[in-house]
């Protein structure tokens, strides 16, 4: 009798021990669930209204360069060359302006020319125009000017820096949208890539084009002529200032709030 007790006092015990330590390991397991959970926890890196506000601003700025940079590709007023006005007789002069896809010859009427301008023009002044696409992008053959060829492998190289530039506004354009469609911030740096590398591909076009200019104006001095850049690239150089700006002002916008508050100093010191 006494022996069938014990025998079932330990088992009670031994019972009552295991269920205290299954309850102590599940709190435990329970207390280390809860914490990885607490861990892989990310931030929330949606934007918020103020911050939309922003990025739409910064976009317009963007989109404004964009319009300028295609004004400019897609004319052909990147420079004007103009003869003498007494080159062929005491009537008409010549006077040229091309771009990166067309030129244009036009004959101006002397009389209409300002009396004090030695050489022929401005361009816009009423007269014969007479304009042709550049065959060097179809048969390969080379643009006369003047009798002036002008360097074929600057011409192409300027044209295709502007379209790789054309290509990248896109693909920012393209980011910055879908960051306000989905309200995330992770695009914000690849558009400021875009358009900071794109402004600055801007700026290589215009180098490479007005060396072709010189190197048109140096294949032969038998006419000389007066050159001048005119309107396109003026939009064009507005156009790259305008990326470059708006793709550093993304990359500030792409910055988490905790750089900011490392940068500038806190307000609430006890010295202020």
């Amino acid at each position: 009798m006494w022996s069938t007790f014990i025998v079932q006092d330990e088992e009670v015990r031994s019972t009552a021990i295991s269920g205290r330590g299954a309850e102590a390991l599940a709190g435990m397991l329970g207390v280390q669930s809860g914490g990885c959970k607490r861990r892989t926890r990310a931030p929330s890196s949606s934007l918020n209204d103020h911050q939309k506000g922003k990025i739409k601003l910064t976009f317009f700025v963007a989109i404004v360069g964009i319009m300028l940079a295609v004004l400019g590709v897609g004319t052909e007023f990147w420079v004007e060359l103009a003869s003498s006005k007494s080159i062929n007789n005491n009537e008409t002069c010549l006077a040229a302006h091309y771009g990166l896809w067309k030129s244009c010859m036009k004959r101006l009427w002397v009389t209409d020319v300002d009396p004090e301008r030695e050489t022929c023009g401005p361009i816009d002044l009423p007269g014969e125009s007479n304009c042709t696409y550049f065959k060097i992008y179809t048969t390969g053959e080379n643009t006369v000017l003047f009798h002036k060829i002008p360097a074929k492998n600057l011409a192409v190289s300027s044209a295709m820096v502007a379209i790789v530039s054309l290509f990248l506004m896109v693909m920012g354009a393209v980011c910055i949208i879908m960051a306000l469609s989905k309200g995330v911030q992770f695009f914000l740096k690849p558009a400021s890539v875009c358009f900071t590398v794109s402004g600055l591909l801007v700026f290589l076009s215009l180098i490479i084009f007005h060396q072709s200019v010189l190197s048109l104006l140096a294949s032969d001095h038998s006419i000389p002529l007066h050159h001048e850049l005119s309107w396109s690239v003026a939009c064009m150089g507005c156009a790259g200032i305008l990326l470059v700006v708006a793709g550093v002002l993304f990359l500030l916008l792409a910055l988490p709030y905790s750089s900011w508050g490392k940068c500038l100093p806190n307000r609430n010191t006890d010295g202020l």
